[in-house]
């Protein structure tokens, strides 16, 4: 009897084990398992058990769970009483060097559980079953391995000595595809938490035979996976095992700060930054990188910063998941302080403003004492606010530090806006995970992007677009928010399959978020949605009351609070809808002071977190660093761009469950071009990432002579009040905005000082002042002059447009983005592009067509905007020419074999041999030669339909 595909593929993995150093063991069952063990174990610790001695050690490593054997393995030493009372320590892991340890391969062990069960190929480390390989044969769905280990965790694995509960690691592969995971035990797994082990350049290594063994299972590197990367996350009690572009970033990292101590200091290029895409596993990222840094004696201190309270809050929780109190999180800079100079405290977590107070002022002298120290400063969310002074400070007073950043959209070349690059701050990127790549690994969702028309003009206006026309007041007029809160309540539910999920608003600023959220209250109190809305927003003691123009919205609710004529603090509308919140929630928060603020952010994010709200409401906060795996579906009212609109759009695209298959976009607002933009630029991993900055001298210079300027408009600060005429007060205000404008270019200089310039700090701070409040000014005066348009247009809303933003998406807004470049750029860019097809699995197949009508159509099209009507038309043609070319050389009748496929496609169930056979014109072959001629063909049409139907235009 011939062997079976998937016995052959076991065999030859098994040879291939052998060749990278794994020494083959027969073993049957448990009991052989056992013995093995021990000679195994004796053989690691060069030492000799008795039976009962090892009935010693069996009893330490055969209780509890896989969550507490995975402890167990990683302690470094264990302890028995000897026979004869001496005392004997043992590993059962060289954690520390984890290539000396003992390798073995075995194959079809049985183990008796509930029901009998055989393992195909098992990995024994010092003879510890640690990796689990189960294999399906060539055509299978590499689910069914999937759910194969599944049965084993319920059926056999915990059975006899629990030896399996030991598995650290899984390995599914039908041969041309292959995974990974973590050993989840009881804990529910969806299949989406599986992964593929990529290249450093995230090219996916499929093929069990060839490059995934090679790469995963060689012996040290395994047993890295195991020593160094997985986290067991003590909350949740499981194991969570590194995705490879997390692995890849982690050593890039260590292999600087190596280098460093081996320059002694003198590396010029000892910093850099991480490009991962937003929602693919940061917190983890750095978590295990802060870990195994803190853990190098010459390291004093691995110091996680971050630009905001909440998310230092949010930070030192997750790293406090992966290992409890494994970091230290400074509640005020004296806290601060005191985590820096005590020796114990080996990582911190801390805001950047806390840093910041800690090493100025009355300060500098508390940390003389580390400031020689040699110190990791990680940085998150890298692209935000690290391009100020405070950057400058912490690079000025350490004298042995090196700094590394995190961003999933960095400040690139071509969205500065004139501004420093990451690059120039952090140094070169050191790994890159773009958002082509997530979303081809399906480690972050596709989104839906919808764009919604909320107003259009009346049939007897030929022309709105005059430049005088007040755009601000169409945008913020009552009718169009209400209409678009009608306009949500409506189609809410479906958005978020009937709350099983839920929504965040953000709106242009926090007047904006006051309407909309009076709007909702006020449809609530009348009857017209249940949703439960929540808000935060902030505030200052001084800041000015609320607009005018937005008192009559806000008596518009059924149970006023404020009367005609009084104008609110923000502070009080706060408190009014964080007393609705304490309503809607059975809380008691409040927010009087900075504490009680923040008590109150923790609260509105965990209602998020947890699905128990409908719709935040936001302006600003919540749009970067917040996760929320519920979280599906984003109401945009706000103008974004860049690294603002990817980093508020990647709120909701965090992977939970089978359920959730896309991050929903609803955009009140055109934001179509801007999208295309910001999807182009962060999913090109060749985008300029450094711009050619002049030095400080020049700056100076100009700085000195656009102060010459100033003054000779106003010599003094008190001038200013003296200047009545708006020609005269708006050339002061372009006067000074240059001014601005060159002064905080300068600041990025370390070598910046207000020595080498015509004007003082304080002169400066003066011309501020009064530029604010006349820019305030000169704008309400601008408004005014304005025509309004509200009588001409009518508030209605109409969807225009939906975008799948998917890898295909991307790869033709790539093309369409690329034609545009010069000829001279031609090669690089196709080269690119053929780069992205070979590392897009779903289009694999399809590479060669799409590699024809890039070099051939393409060229040929002028209006960039037809591809995708020009790729349809190209892909039907060879279609037809595909499928004639099968039925031709196969001598099939083609109305059946084209009605065969469609049956295929519509029932996704494969098609029958007899159905099959009776395609071919010739009838029936032989009996000895059917299998064979069957298979053939329905080998061809499964091609035909993978290349053609499959994936081209997403899921």
């Amino acid at each position: 009897m011939s062997k079976q595909s998937e016995q052959i593929l076991e065999e030859q993995l098994i040879v291939q084990l052998q060749k990278l150093g794994y020494k083959y063991v027969t073993i049957a069952n448990e009991t052989a398992l056992l013995i093995n063990l021990k000679t195994q174990l004796e053989k690691h610790n060069n030492v000799q058990f008795s039976n009962s001695e090892f009935e010693k050690v069996l009893n330490i490593i055969n209780k509890g769970s896989v969550f507490e054997k995975a402890k167990v393995l990683r302690e470094k030493k264990h302890h028995i009483i000897r026979d004869n009372g001496d005392n004997l320590y043992f590993e059962l892991l060289n954690v520390e060097h984890w290539c000396q340890n003992e390798y073995q391969v075995t194959n079809q062990i049985t183990q008796q559980g509930k029901y009998e069960n055989r393992y195909d190929v098992t990995l024994l480390i010092n003879g510890l079953p640690l990796v689990q390989i189960e294999l399906k044969r060539r055509g299978l769905e590499m689910k069914e391995a999937f759910n194969q280990i599944n049965r084993y965790q319920k059926h056999s694995f915990g059975a006899g000595q629990g030896l399996f509960h030991f598995v650290q690691l899984f390995v599914i592969s039908n041969g041309v595809n292959t995974k990974y995971f973590s050993n989840f035990g009881t804990h529910k797994q969806e299949y989406l938490q599986t992964f593929h082990w990529t290249d450093e350049q995230n090219n996916q290594l499929s093929n069990i035979l060839n490059d995934f063994t090679d790469a995963f299972l060689e012996p040290c590197h395994v047993s890295k996976m195991i020593c160094k990367y997985i986290v067991l996350n003590e909350t949740d009690k499981r194991l969570m095992v590194l995705r490879p572009y997390q692995y890849y970033a982690v050593e890039s990292i260590i292999k600087k700060v190596k280098e460093n101590e081996i320059l002694n200091g003198y590396n010029v290029e000892k910093n850099g930054y991480i490009w991962h895409t937003t929602g693919s596993g940061k917190t983890l990222t750095s978590f295990k990188a802060s870990q195994i840094l803190s853990r190098i004696p010459a390291i004093k201190k691995v110091v996680f910063v971050v630009d905001r309270k909440d998310l230092d809050y949010q930070t030192n929780q997750e790293y406090d998941k992966f290992s409890k109190g494994s970091v230290s999180s400074a509640t005020n800079t004296d806290d601060l302080i005191r985590k820096f100079t005590d020796p114990s405290v080996r990582i911190i977590v801390t805001t950047i403003q806390k840093l910041n107070n800690a090493i100025s002022g009355r300060n500098l002298f508390k940390m003389k004492a580390i400031q020689d120290e040699r110190m990791v400063f990680i940085f998150d969310e890298c692209h935000r606010s690290q391009f100020g002074e405070t950057h400058s400070n912490i690079v000025k007073y350490f004298n042995n530090i090196q700094l590394f950043g995190f961003t999933g959209t960095p400040i690139l070349a071509e969205n500065a806006n004139g501004e420093k690059t990451t690059t120039s701050l952090f140094g070169k990127c050191l790994h890159k995970y773009v958002i082509t790549d997530a979303i081809r690994d399906e480690n972050v969702l596709k989104f839906s992007v919808e764009y919604i028309q909320t107003f259009r003009k009346k049939e007897h206006i030929i022309d709105l677009e005059v430049e005088q026309i007040n755009e601000l007041e169409v945008f913020e007029a009552p009718e169009r928010k209400e209409a678009i809160v009608d306009y949500i309540i409506q189609y809410h539910n479906s958005k978020t399959q009937n709350k099983k999920f839920c929504a965040m608003m953000c709106t242009q600023d926090i007047d904006s978020i006051i309407q909309y959220y009076e709007i909702f209250r006020r449809k609530k109190l009348n009857g017209e949605h249940n949703l439960k809305i929540t808000t935060i927003f902030s505030f200052a003691q001084n800041e000015d009351e609320i607009e005018e123009q937005i008192i009559p919205q806000l008596n518009m609710a059924a149970e006023p609070q404020i009367e005609y004529g009084y104008k609110p603090h923000r502070r009080e509308l706060l408190e009014n809808y964080v007393e609705d919140f304490n309503n809607l929630f059975g809380e008691k928060q409040n927010i009087k002071d900075t504490e009680g603020f923040y008590n109150y952010y923790n609260a509105v994010a965990k209602k998020s977190k947890q699905n128990e709200t409908d719709i935040l409401l936001v302006a600003n906060m919540f749009l970067t660093g917040f996760d929320s795996k519920f979280l599906n579906t984003l109401y945009v009212d706000k103008n974004l761009q860049y690294h603002g609109l990817i980093q508020a759009f990647s709120r909701t695209n965090r992977i939970l469950d089978k359920n959730k298959t896309q991050g929903n976009i609803v955009c009140f607002r055109n934001l179509k071009d801007k999208t295309d933009e910001a999807i182009a630029l962060f999913s090109n991993k060749e985008a300029i990432d450094e711009i050619i900055v002049e030095p400080y001298e020049v700056y100076v210079e100009k700085f000195n002579e656009a102060t010459q300027k100033l003054l000779e408009i106003v010599s003094k600060v008190e001038d200013v009040d003296g200047l009545y005429t708006e020609e005269d007060q708006l050339e002061f205000i372009l006067a000074f905005r240059a001014l601005m404008r060159l002064q905080k270019k300068m600041s990025h200089y370390t070598e910046f000082t207000w020595d080498d310039l015509k004007i003082d700090k304080d002169l400066f701070d003066g011309y501020s002042s009064k530029y604010q409040d006349l820019k305030d000014s000169i704008n309400l005066k601008s408004d005014v002059q304005k025509t309004s348009i509200l009588n001409d247009i009518d508030f209605e809303l109409e969807l225009i447009r939906r975008d799948t933003i998917n890898v295909t998406y991307i790869l033709q807004l790539l093309i369409k983005f690329k034609s545009k470049h010069s000829e001279k750029d031609k090669e690089s860019i196709e080269k690119e592009i053929f780069n992205l097809l070979n590392t897009e699995v779903s289009l694999r197949s399809k590479r060669e067509l799409i590699e024809k009508f890039i070099q051939e159509s393409l060229p040929q099209i002028k209006d960039t905007d037809t591809i995708p009507d020009e790729f349809e038309k190209f892909w039907n043609i060879e279609q037809e020419n595909a499928l004639q070319e099968l039925v031709k050389t196969e001598n099939l009748y083609e109305e059946q074999t084209k009605s065969l496929i469609d049956n295929y496609l519509f029932t996704e169930r494969k098609p029958l041999k007899k159905d099959i056979l009776a395609l071919r014109l010739e009838g029936r072959p032989k009996l000895s030669e059917s299998q064979e001629t069957s298979g053939r063909i329905l080998n061809k049409i499964l091609g035909f339909v993978d290349t053609f139907f499959d994936g081209i235009y997403g899921s």
